[in-house]
Formats: structure tokens, C-alpha cells, sequence
């Protein structure tokens, strides 16, 4: 049973008479190959005296028209024997029937298999491949020299995996082949992450609609590979419509069905289907066949009439190629022609030369369905030789008997069918059945242009599947030529691969092929391809910038070395310098009036205090360190205390000074009242002896002395020692109980490593800190009242403007600390270090050194004793003595 012809002619669907076979349409020059090939499988048989020497096979070719239908009409008729199927009966005459080859197509073999396995009739078939087929349950009288489809589906895809497609579209035939096929495929695929663009059913009745759906389905998929399980003759007209749209840059995976059949190379299809890769089972060479294809005769049967018919656009029929040339000859002239008379010119001579035509028929370059027509007829002529040679008394049958081979049952066949093993002729292959299938072997199969321009089958690899799993597929990637300009495989993804440092994201209602790259977020890496989740960095770690690695953060301190660092240093060295250049002045002029004045020791412990904050801020710098830490905090709340305590001192006797001449000034103030009023009164009075003289109006009197201060040298260093002490004390608490130490910072900035110094409690920092702010108010509210103390050198305006700038400086500190972070939170508490020592060292002892240097003849008593501006053009008294001179002479 071969499906000579591609279709049946559709019938009218009358059912008011008697049903009539439907005829057949469409030859296929390629099946009919095959028909020949079994007659030439059959004369060589006859003629081996090796093989059934005393026996000799018949046949009976039935044409499947590729329909189920026409199978199974052919398949009750050959079990009846009669031109009119009659089911469950034979009325036949003639030699036993033996087995059926056939029935070609799966879906066709599917329809006959279920009515020869009711009689256990054999069955081989050349080249259904389902693997429906398989189920002895079902088909228990089905064999195939074909491999069964779960090869070719396996084979289909480790393709696909060992190329990377992971988006590939699929199309099947509307029968068992294609959708057995296809669905094992798409399982496998999908288990190993693929996914599937789409899937596409091909009509087995071409419908226009359905194959424009189908061409703009797959022009409009974006997917690059394209997998077709179908036969030749229904996949031929979805590749011409393809054709005729210009789809080009696809890779088509072809079935065995197609990847070989000149049904579908047709000239023109070279940009669409060129690169196809396919599997075609196994080929080989049958000597003598072309001869015997070549060596035909054109009126041995019908159907070798329709073929020459057919192949040569003629007839053999002179009746009916006469009325054809006076058609002809009717159409052009319009009358009847006396050419007609003679040999008409439509009429096979029957001696046309086949062998000058390039058709698919006498192509025997690509032997594979051929070669598996081939092996069938063998394999039944050798399970008949084995039945006919049956010793009695050996035999597989009750009582060890063996069966005729001239009368024997279709089960009897059976058994030497299932059990049949032989060598082929010339390839000296191996064939037997293993449950009614043979070894899946498979040739991989590339479509190449030739030197011709025409498409040709090379030969790129071999699937074997009884292979290990790793070593089934050999291919051979340089020689394969793809359906691009580039020489590599083309790629087939739904999306590009997500490269390290990102994620996959799911797009909502698309397959899982189909995803967005999330670049990880800081902190996170992937370092895989294709990454479902992104990795948290732990510890002391970071994501670098492509986020594919965790690497240690970076470690941030201010370091000696750096630029800023450098800078704090010069700046620090130069004010400590500053200010042991200032002591050095004072130690030079210490007898002076300038320096000594005010207890020059509270001097010289202020310079000391102050050389001790400029030099703490150098501790700050560098890698924190248990020591350094300590140090650097310890040191700025002793100096600022130390240098806060001796300023508070100093301002403290200059307030009682100022209090002191405020007061002496009231009262000489009121005694010249007095003493005027007297004086004015006498005048009055008339009387001679009293004198008049003239009063200064002095703001001193005589009756307070503000040489002598309250306050002595010694109380002044009390007050300092004190102060200081306290301070001392607190820190020597915060040492013992909760000492600054070195941390490591990681929530202030992710990519760094902050390392800084802990204070280690917050209480015991301000209450140290608010302490020096204590220090600094007390200081800052004496020198305030004793600001007007005097008019030519005021130390007190300079500790009053010292410590505003002190203040300023700290005020506007702490939003510029709380506002920085890292190494800068560090130079920003240097800075107002450096600002408020240089401050205060400028404000109170800057203009001491503009004296001394600049203007030394200032530097007396008579400068630094307080006196009074003249008011009123009335001359006041000095203030040098601080008394006032009231002399009122009175005579009696």
C-alpha cells in the first residue's frame, strides 16, 4: 500500500444511491518510486537461490491516495479478495496472502493496523513513524523499518538545547504523525526551559484562510527556529505561500517525512529554506535499482500509464489524444485541421528517454524511505524463508509443528515476523525487530547551495539513539551553513540572556522565556547567567559596579597622607608654632608691663593650652586606634578646659576691677557734688575768708583704692587649677567605666567601611563637652563686664571678642558635623578646632604682640592704668592714681 497519489477528488456527497469509490489526484513521482522499488525488491528475491529458492512472491499494490479513508477501503480489500470490500470475510482464490507493506503515511497505518490486528495479520510499514505505533496493546501485528518517533523527537531536542534556542515556534501536521510527534518534542523542550513561541496545526484539505494564518503567525513571531513534523505533501503549500511572502531568516528543523522530499525543494524556496537541518533515516545504496527504474514500461499497468502520462505531459491513448489535438486544433482556427489526420500531437510514443529528465523519480542519491521499502519486502521474504524451512518436530507451534508455507494463517507468519533477524544485501546491515521497532538511527541533514545554485543534502552529523545519552548526537558545527550572513548559529530567545549583575524579571501572561534584565540593586550581585534572584553581600563586602562580584568595601578614614589630611597637619603644626612663637615673646619681654600684667603664669598656661588643641587635632587624623581615640577626645576636653579655665580666671579680676572703679568713680563722683555745693554756698554766703578754686569733676574718689584687687594671682590660678581638675576628673571617669574605641561604620554610606571612633557613651561626651560650654559661658559673661575697664588697653574686649568667635565657630559647627559623614564629619571637627584656637590666640594675644613688636612705648604703666575722657569741655581729673582732687580752702 503506497500513497501514489497525494489526495482524493472530492465527491459530491450524494447519498440518495449506491456509495462509489472516490477516484485520486496529484501523482507523486516520489511514491511511486517506492512502489518500484518494491518490485525490484521482489524480482531480486525470486532471484536469489539463497532466499525462498523454491518460492516465489506476488503482489498487490493498493494506493492509499494519502487518506484514511482510501487505507482502510484498500485494506478490507485485500482481506476479502473482492473489488467490493466486505468486512470479517474472504472469497478470494489464489496464493495465501503473506503481510501488508505499507500503509505509508502514520495516521494511515494507525487506521489499517487496527483492522489487521484483528486477524494478527503482519504489518510492516516503510515509513510510519508515530510513536502511537509502538502500543502492542493496540497494534499487536505492527512492525516498521523506520524508527519510531521518539527518537527523532529526542533527536529534535538536544538540537535545540545544544544550540541555546530557547524560543522556537512548531508546526504540525492535522494527523497522529504531527501531533505524536510534536507533543513529544514540545515535552522535552519545555522541561529543559524552552519555551514555544507558537504552535501551528496544518490543514490536511489546504484551506487558504488556515495558510494565511498560519504564514502571518510565523512572519510576526519573532522566533528564529521553526520545527515542522509533517509530511511533504501537507507542508507544501504552507511553503509556497511563504514563498510568495519573502520569509526569509528562519531556520527550519524538518522531520524525516520532508527533510529529503523534492516535493519541497522546489526551485525558488533556496532564501527560505536554505540552512534547513533535518534528520533523515538511514540511506544507502541500492545497486541496480536506476536501472531498473529507468527500464519501466509504460503499459504494464495503469498507474505506470499515469506516471508516463504525467511525467511527460502526454497520453498513451491515440483515441484520446486525437480529441484532444482537434480540441486544440477547434480553439485556435475554428475549424478542423488536417493535421489532426496524422499522428496527433498530444500521443506518447512510449519510448520518451527518462533517464535525460532531472525528476525526483530516478533521483537515487537520497535512498532513505526507499531504503526502508526496501528492507520490509526483505524482511518479509526472510520471516517466509524461515517458515518454510521449519523442521517438524522443532517447531514454535503446538506439538512442536511447524506451518505450510502454502497454506499457512496470518498469525503462523506472525511469529517468524517478530522473531526475524537478517543482514541486508550490499550494506550489510543488521535488521531485526525489537517490539516491532528497529534502532533509532538517524542521518543529520543540512541544506546547502551547490556549485549549481540549487539546494543539495549534506550530511553534518548522525543521531544514534541507542548511544549514551551524552554521546547520541555527532555534529559537526563547521560544516553546517545557516540561513544568515553570519557563519554562526543564529539565536532564537524570547529575551537576551541576563548577563551578570542583573536578574530575570517575569513579564505578567508571557512564557517564562520571556523576561526583563533587573539590574541588581546596591549591596546585590548575581554572578550567573540568567540569575532568578540576586545575592546579598554580607559583612565588610559590597557589589562593585557591575554588580557580578561582592568586594570589600571601602575602608575610609583621614589619613595623614592625603592631600586634606596634609593640609590639617601644616595648618596645626603652624598654629602650634604660632603660639610657642607668642610664649617665646612673652619669655623676651616678660618684664614688661604688657606681659605681666594680669598674671603673666595664666598667660603662659593659656599658650600651653592652646598649643595642646592645636596639636590634639593632629591625633584625629589617621587610622583610629584604641589610643588615638582616647587621646584625640581626652586631650581637646583637657586643653579647651585647661584654656577656658585660665581665660575665666583672667576675666574674673578684671569683672572685680571694673566693679571696683565703677564704684570708686560713683562716690568721687558724689564728693564733688558735694564739695561744689559747699564751695557755691559760701560764695553766696559773702564771706572773704572762703576760696574758691577750681573743682574737677573726677569719677574717682579717694575714698576707694582699686589698685588693691580681690582677687590675687593665686586665686586666679585656683580658679584655673579648678576648673581643669574637674575636667580631669570627669575624663578619668569616661576612661575607666566607657573609653572611646575605633568602629567600623557601615550604615552611613554602603560602599564604605566609615572607621571612626566610638565615644562610648553619650552621657559622659556631653556632660564633658557641656562642661568646657560652661567653661566657655562663665569665661565669656566676666570678660563681658569687664570690657570698659580701660580705654587705652583693654584685655578685656579681647577675651570678649575671643570667645564670641569660640562661640560662633561651635554654633556653626554642629549642622556642618551632623550634615557630613565619613572622613569629612573628621575634618570638620578639626577645623573647628583649628578655627577656635586660632580665635581665641588671635583675639587676645595678637594685639599684646602688636604692641610689644610694633609699638613698644606703649607698653608702661601710665598706658595700662584706666583714665577718663574730659566731658563737657570741663578737664577731669587723671585716673593714673585713681583719686580725684577736691580742695576747698575755707578761712575762718
Amino acid at each position: 500500500m503506497f500513497p501514489v497519489h497525494k489526495r482524493i477528488i472530492s465527491s459530491s456527497g450524494n447519498t440518495s444511491g449506491v456509495p462509489i469509490s472516490s477516484g485520486c489526484e496529484g501523482f507523486n513521482f516520489r511514491t511511486f518510486r517506492w512502489t518500484q522499488t518494491m518490485l525490484f525488491a521482489i524480482n531480486e528475491i525470486n532471484k536469489n537461490k539463497d532466499l525462498l529458492p523454491n518460492t516465489d512472491l506476488g503482489y498487490v499494490i493498493y494506493d492509499s491516495c494519502f487518506t484514511i479513508s482510501k487505507a482502510v477501503e484498500g485494506t478490507l480489500t485485500y482481506l476479502t479478495g473482492q473489488d467490493e470490500a466486505v468486512p470479517n470475510y474472504r472469497c478470494g482464490t489464489g496464493p495465501p496472502l503473506a503481510a501488508l507493506v505499507g500503509a505509508g503515511g502514520s495516521d494511515l497505518s494507525i487506521a489499517t493496523a487496527r483492522i489487521l490486528g484483528l486477524y494478527h495479520f503482519p504489518q510492516v510499514s516503510y515509513c510510519s513513524t508515530c510513536s502511537a505505533l509502538e502500543s502492542k496493546f493496540q497494534f499487536p501485528t505492527f512492525q516498521r523499518t523506520i524508527p519510531n518517533d521518539r527518537h527523532q523527537s529526542t533527536a529534535m531536542a538536544q538540537l535545540v538545547l545544544r544550540f541555546g534556542w530557547t524560543w522556537v515556534g512548531t508546526i504540525a501536521a492535522d494527523d497522529d504523525y504531527g501531533k505524536y510527534g510534536i507533543k513529544d518534542f514540545k515535552q522535552q523542550v519545555e522541561e529543559a526551559g524552552v519555551c514555544i513561541s507558537f504552535s501551528e496545526t496544518l490543514p490536511k484539505v489546504a484551506s487558504y484562510a488556515d495558510i494565511q494564518r498560519i504564514v502571518k503567525t510565523v512572519v510576526e513571531s519573532t522566533a528564529k527556529i521553526i520545527v515542522v513534523f509533517s509530511s511533504d505533501v501537507d507542508l507544501s503549500p504552507l511553503i509556497l505561500e511563504l514563498v510568495q511572502h519573502n520569509v526569509t531568516n528562519r531556520t527550519w528543523i524538518a522531520s524525516e517525512a520532508w527533510v529529503t522530499s523534492a516535493l519541497i525543494n522546489q526551485p525558488g524556496v533556496t532564501s527560505l529554506l536554505g540552512g534547513t537541518i533535518g534528520f533523515g533515516v538511514k540511506r544507502a545504496n541500492i545497486p541496480g535499482l536506476q536501472e531498473h527504474l529507468l527500464s519501466i514500461d509504460p503499459y504494464t499497468d495503469p498507474l505506470t500509464e499515469e506516471f508516463w502520462e504525467t511525467l511527460f505531459n502526454c497520453t498513451l491513448n491515440y483515441g484520446r489524444a486525437l480529441e484532444m489535438a482537434k480540441q486544440m486544433a477547434q480553439d485556435v482556427n475554428g475549424t478542423m485541421s488536417g493535421a489532426v489526420r496524422g499522428v496527433p500531437a498530444g500521443l506518447c510514443t512510449g519510448k520518451e528517454p527518462l533517464a535525460k529528465l532531472n525528476n525526483t523519480y530516478s533521483d537515487v542519491s537520497q535512498l532513505r524511505i526507499t531504503y526502508s521499502v526496501y528492507k520490509a519486502v526483505y524482511a518479509v521474504a526472510h520471516a517466509l524463508h524461515n517458515l518454510e524451512y521449519c523442521v517438524n518436530g522443532k517447531g514454535p507451534f503446538v506439538g512442536n509443528t511447524c506451518a505450510d508455507i502454502t497454506n499457512f494463517e496470518p498469525w503462523q507468519l506472525m511469529y517468524y515476523m517478530k522473531n526475524v533477524r537478517f543482514k541486508m544485501p550490499n550494506t550489510n546491515e543488521d535488521v531485526y525487530f525489537t517490539e516491532g521497532d528497529v534502532e533509532g538511527y538517524y542521518d543529520i541533514i543540512n541544506w546547502q547551495l551547490n556549485s549549481n545554485g540549487e539546494l543539495s543534502y549534506i550530511t553534518v552529523g548522525q543521531y544514534n539513539a541507542s548511544g549514551a545519552l551524552e554521546n547520541r548526537m555527532s555534529l559537526k558545527n563547521d560544516s553546517i551553513i545557516w540561513n544568515s550572513e553570519l557563519l554562526e548559529p543564529p539565536r532564537s530567545v524570547c529575551s537576551e540572556n541576563c548577563q551578570p549583575g542583573t536578574r530575570k524579571g517575569i513579564r505578567q501572561g508571557e512564557p517564562v522565556c520571556c523576561f526583563d534584565c533587573i539590574p541588581c540593586a546596591d549591596g546585590e550581585i548575581s554572578n550567573t547567567t540568567n540569575a532568578r534572584e540576586c545575592i546579598l553581600c554580607s559583612g565588610d563586602y559590597w557589589s562593585n559596579d557591575a554588580h557580578d562580584i561582592c568586594v570589600p568595601k571601602i575602608i575610609e578614614f583621614l589619613a595623614f597622607e592625603e592631600p586634606l589630611g596634609i593640609t590639617l597637619i601644616a595648618i596645626s603644626a603652624f598654629g602650634a608654632l604660632a603660639t610657642i612663637a607668642v610664649g617665646a615673646l612673652f619669655v623676651v619681654r616678660i618684664g614688661t608691663p604688657l606681659v605681666s600684667a594680669n598674671d603673666v603664669l595664666l598667660s603662659f598656661t593659656l599658650l600651653f593650652s592652646l598649643v595642646v588643641t592645636f596639636l590634639c587635632s593632629i591625633v584625629f587624623l589617621g587610622k583610629p586606634q584604641d589610643w588615638s581615640c582616647m587621646t584625640s577626645n581626652v586631650a581637646l576636653a583637657l586643653g579647651f578646659a585647661l584654656c577656658l579655665s585660665s581665660i575665666m580666671g583672667k576675666a574674673a579680676v578684671l569683672m572685680l576691677r571694673a566693679q571696683a572703679l565703677k564704684a570708686a568713680r560713683a562716690k568721687a563722683k558724689a564728693a564733688a557734688k558735694a564739695a561744689k555745693a559747699a564751695a557755691e554756698a559760701a560764695a553766696n554766703s559773702g564771706n572773704p575768708d572762703v576760696i574758691v578754686t577750681s573743682t574737677n569733676n573726677n569719677d574717682t574718689s579717694a575714698s576707694a583704692n582699686p589698685d588693691v584687687d580681690i582677687l590675687t594671682c593665686a586665686h586666679q590660678r585656683a580658679i584655673a587649677a579648678v576648673g581643669t581638675l574637674i575636667q580631669a576628673i570627669a575624663c578619668t571617669v569616661w576612661l575607666i567605666i566607657v573609653p572611646p574605641h575605633p568602629v567600623k561604620n557601615t550604615s552611613a554610606q554602603n560602599v564604605k567601611i566609615i572607621l571612626e571612633c566610638d565615644v562610648g557613651s553619650v552621657v559622659f561626651i556631653c556632660c564633658i563637652f557641656g562642661y568646657d560650654i560652661l567653661l566657655a559661658l562663665l569665661a565669656f559673661v566676666f570678660a563681658f563686664i569687664a570690657r570698659k575697664l580701660e580705654d587705652n588697653w583693654s584685655e578685656g574686649k579681647c577675651m570678649t571678642f575671643g570667645m564670641l568667635v569660640f562661640f560662633i565657630v561651635w554654633i556653626s559647627f554642629v549642622p556642618a558635623y551632623l550634615s557630613t559623614r565619613g572622613k569629612f564629619m573628621v575634618a570638620v571637627q578639626i577645623f573647628a578646632i583649628l578655627a577656635s584656637s586660632f580665635g581665641l590666640l588671635a583675639c587676645i594675644f595678637l594685639p599684646k604682640c602688636y604692641v610689644l613688636l610694633v609699638k613698644p612705648e606703649h607698653n608702661t604703666e601710665e598706658m595700662l592704668r584706666p583714665h577718663t575722657k574730659p566731658r563737657g569741655g570741663v578737664s577731669t581729673g587723671t585716673s593714673a592714681s585713681l583719686a580725684t582732687t577736691a580742695t576747698t580752702a575755707i578761712d575762718n
